[in-house]
C-alpha cells in the first residue's frame, strides 16, 4: 500500500464502480444535448470575488466552506465551490450573450469543492452536471430545466425523488417580505450567528435544519403572501407547464436554497432513501446574478444535479444500471508467432468498434484464460502454432464454453456475427 492515502472528504473513482458514476453523467447529459445546450469546461479555480459576489458573502458556502489561497504572485483564488457563478463568468468573458441567439444554452461536469464535515453524500470534493439557460426570462425555459432534470433520474430508472418547487420573488417584492420576516426574527430566541444573519440574509433562517430553530419559526410570515402579481402569474405559468408535461411536484414555501442569488422559480429534487443529505440536485432562477459580477442584466436559470448522491439514490432503490462490458473480446496467444499474428487481429477489432483486450505479459494458458473470464468478456480468441499453421483461431464462448476453429481473414466477421 501506498504511504498517501486521498485526503479526507474526497474519494477516487475506480473501476468497476466508476462505470456507474460515467452512465449517470451520460443519463443527466443526454437530455440536455437533445435540448441545445453545449459543453462547457472552466477551469478549477476562479478569483475569490467571483464566488463572494456570486454566491453571497453570507452564504455557508463563502464564510466557511470555501478553499480559498493566496498565489505566489498574490492573486486571490478559490477552487470552484458550484458551476454556476464560473458558467455565467465564462459565458461573459466570450460575450456568448452578444451572438444574437438567446437564451445562451450551456452544460457542464465537473469536480467541485467545499470545505464540510464529511459523513455519506456530503464530501469535501463532489461530481456534478450542471445546465444553465442564459439571457431570457420566460416560464418555459425554468419548466424546461426542470423537466430535463426529471427525465435524466426517471431514465436511470429512479422513482422515489420529490420535485419541490417554490418562488423567492424579485426585486420588487422580496424586499417588503424581507423586512416583514427580519421583524419576526427579531423576536425569537436564536444565537449570535443566526442573529447576525438576520440582519445579512434572512431567508437563510428559513433553511435552518436544527429543530430548536424549526420550532420558533411555526407562525413566519410567508413569501408566497407577499409575491408581487407579476411574480404571482410567472410562479402560476411555471406550475401549470410542469403539470402539462405530466411532472408531478410539490409547493414548498420554505425553500430557500443556499445561494444568495436566486430569484423567482427555485426548485430541488429530494430522495427520500437518502437520510439527511436527501437533496440530490436543484437550481432556479438568477435574474440578477450578471449584474452582481459587473455584466449586463441577463435574466437566467439553471440547476446542478450531484453525481455523487444520484449514484447514492439507485444503490437505496437497489437499482444495477445495465453497463455495456468494459471487454468484450480477450485475446490469448500461445508463443511469440500467435503473439504477434493475435496483437493484430485486436487492433482489427477495435478499428470495428469491438471492445478487444490482450493477455500481457506472456501469461500460460490458464493463467490467460482466467484473466480472459475476469474481465468480463464474452469471448476468447485463443491461437497456438498449429492453428495458425492452418490459418485459423479458436473462438471461444465464454459463457456456453463452445468453442469453434475459424479462419484468420474472417475473425472480424466472425465475432461481430457471435456478439449479435
Amino acid at each position: 500500500m501506498s504511504t498517501f492515502q486521498a485526503p479526507k472528504g474526497t474519494y477516487d473513482l475506480i473501476p468497476p464502480s466508476s462505470a456507474t458514476y460515467l452512465a449517470v453523467r451520460e443519463a443527466i447529459a443526454a437530455p440536455l444535448r437533445n435540448s441545445g445546450y453545449g459543453y462547457i469546461e472552466t477551469p478549477g479555480f476562479e478569483n475569490v470575488e467571483l464566488f463572494a459576489r456570486g454566491v453571497g458573502e453570507s452564504t455557508d458556502i463563502v464564510t466557511k466552506e470555501m478553499y480559498a489561497f493566496e498565489t505566489k504572485g498574490g492573486d486571490k483564488l478559490a477552487l470552484r465551490p458550484e458551476g454556476t457563478a464560473s458558467t455565467l463568468r465564462a459565458a461573459l468573458e466570450a460575450n456568448l450573450h452578444k451572438g444574437g441567439n438567446l437564451p445562451v444554452k450551456l452544460w457542464y461536469s465537473g469536480s467541485y469543492y467545499r470545505y464540510e464535515r464529511p459523513q455519506k453524500g456530503r464530501y469535501r470534493h463532489f461530481s456534478q452536471v450542471g445546465a444553465e439557460a442564459i439571457g431570457v426570462e420566460d416560464p418555459a425555459l425554468d419548466a424546461e430545466l426542470i423537466i430535463l432534470a426529471n427525465q435524466s433520474y426517471r431514465s436511470l430508472g429512479l422513482s422515489d425523488f420529490r420535485i419541490l418547487l417554490n418562488s423567492l420573488g424579485d426585486k420588487e417584492c422580496r424586499p417588503v417580505y424581507r423586512a416583514a420576516l427580519q421583524d419576526f426574527l427579531r423576536g425569537l430566541e436564536l444565537d449570535e450567528e443566526t442573529r447576525r444573519r438576520i440582519e445579512i440574509n434572512p431567508l437563510r433562517v428559513l433553511d435552518d435544519k436544527r429543530e430548536s430553530v424549526q420550532e420558533q419559526l411555526i407562525g413566519a410570515p410567508m413569501l408566497r403572501d407577499y409575491l408581487c402579481e407579476a411574480c404571482k402569474t410567472y410562479h402560476e405559468q411555471v406550475r401549470e407547464l410542469l403539470t402539462a408535461a405530466g411532472v408531478a411536484f410539490e409547493d414548498d414555501p420554505k425553500l430557500v436554497r443556499g445561494l444568495d442569488y436566486y430569484t423567482r422559480t427555485t426548485f430541488e429534487f429530494v430522495h427520500d432513501g437518502l437520510g439527511s443529505q436527501s437533496a440530490v440536485g436543484g437550481g432556479g432562477r438568477y435574474d440578477g446574478l450578471s449584474e452582481m459580477i459587473g455584466g449586463p442584466a441577463l435574466p437566467s436559470v439553471g440547476w446542478a444535479l450531484g453525481v455523487d448522491r444520484t449514484v447514492l439514490a439507485l444503490e437505496a432503490e437497489g437499482i444495477t444500471l445495465d453497463l455495456p462490458a468494459a471487454t468484450s473480446v480477450y485475446a490469448v496467444p500461445l508463443g511469440e508467432e500467435a503473439r504477434r499474428v493475435l496483437f493484430g487481429k485486436v487492433t482489427e477489432l477495435r478499428l470495428a468498434g469491438v471492445a478487444t483486450d490482450f493477455a500481457y505479459g506472456g501469461k500460460g494458458l490458464k493463467n490467460a484464460m482466467k484473466s480472459a473470464n475476469r474481465s468480463g468478456a464474452r469471448l476468447a480468441l485463443v491461437a497456438g502454432e498449429r492453428d495458425l499453421a492452418e490459418g485459423l483461431v479458436q473462438l471461444k464462448d465464454l459463457q456456453s464454453g463452445e468453442q469453434t476453429a475459424v479462419a484468420l481473414d474472417a475473425v472480424v466477421d466472425e465475432v461481430r456475427r457471435a456478439l449479435a
